[in-house]
């Protein structure tokens, strides 16, 4: 008899967060959801592009962060992009309102699926310039063509 082996845990992440943004430190807080999302989001069906995170009355929200439902688990269209309030502590709550007073952004950088509650990796960031994305991809054009270089000896 063969063991069942739980799903794989699955990270959903914002990929594009990174080269918008020169990111700070990350930080890792809860997600207020329901059983359907929890059940979409454990199957790998969710989607934080063009997601990102406001205070509202000081507590924080994710907005434009994505959880599709499947066959078995249906969302209507306003479920699925709905606000979703943040869990953090209070004095991390206080040091990210600060962060947002000084003219810097609260970026989603991936829901974690893998323990018994689903996470979200957030981090403060600062919005690149065009020049800065430009010189991103120089660096990193220069680095795939060294390696290249690399292996072909």
């Amino acid at each position: 008899m063969t063991k069942k082996r739980p799903n794989q845990a699955k990270a959903i992440r914002n990929r594009r967060a990174r080269f918008d943004y020169e990111l700070g430190d990350s930080l890792v807080v809860g997600l207020e959801l329901t059983g359907a999302e929890v059940k979409s989001l454990r199957m790998g069906r969710g989607q934080l592009l063009g997601a990102y995170v406001t205070v509202k009355d000081n507590e924080l929200f994710l907005l434009n962060g994505t959880i599709n439902g499947t066959t078995a688990v249906p969302l209507n269209e306003q479920e699925q992009t709905r606000t979703r309030r943040l869990l953090a502590k209070r004095r991390e709550i206080n040091a990210l309102i600060e962060a947002k007073k000084q003219g810097r952004s609260i970026v989603p950088l991936e829901l974690l699926t893998g323990g018994r509650f689903i996470k979200l990796r957030i981090a403060v960031g600062k919005g690149k310039k065009n020049y800065d994305k430009r010189e991103s991809i120089k660096k990193r054009d220069t680095e795939r063509q060294n390696n290249f270089d690399l292996k072909r000896r």
